[in-house]
């Protein structure tokens, strides 16, 4: 019988933040200046007749929280709402607090728990070397994923030092 013989190395590498990130606007922040300002060194390039950027966004999840709390403070009820863009994660919310009825339903007065919201954007990167590698950037921590040359860690590492919110 043939035996499976390795053929390369992917890694996976994750920071864990300090503390988390304050709020959507600073985390967009970060997320957007790797955009525009490519601090990976990435480089763009053509796969299957479509031409990509050097650092593209794959995938955002941002996901908003309400409790609903009784006379006393405590918790009767609880609302996830889950968007794929900013402004349904900052309009959603708003929407839902504004809805009396629905609120009543709960028993209690309705707050935003921004402290358990969450938030995700993972960027598609291809290094000069010809490796296609993905950052996710989250609230709470950063993680590089399927890449195998560890001057690709060693390069978002050195950046990532420089931006106080990913201590």
């Amino acid at each position: 019988m043939a035996d499976f013989v390795q053929k390369t190395t992917v890694k996976t590498a994750v920071r864990e933040l300090a503390s988390p990130i304050a709020d959507v606007a600073a985390f967009n922040t970060i997320v957007q200046s790797v955009i525009a300002d490519n601090p990976f060194a990435c480089v763009a390039y053509e796969s299957a007749g479509v031409n990509h950027a050097p650092v593209e966004k794959t995938k955002e999840n941002y996901v908003a929280k309400i409790v609903y709390q009784d006379d006393d403070a405590k918790t009767v009820g609880s609302d996830s709402l889950k968007f794929n863009t900013i402004a349904g994660f900052n309009a959603g919310p708003t929407a839902l607090l504004a809805d009396t009825a629905f609120i009543a339903t709960h028993g209690g007065t309705a707050v935003r728990d921004s402290e358990n919201e969450t938030f995700s954007t993972t960027l598609k990167c291809r290094d000069p070397n010809g490796e296609i590698y993905m950052v996710t950037f989250g609230r709470k921590s950063v993680s590089l994923t399927s890449y195998s040359d560890d001057a690709i860690r060693t390069r978002i590492e050195t950046w990532a030092d420089t931006v106080t919110a990913l201590a």
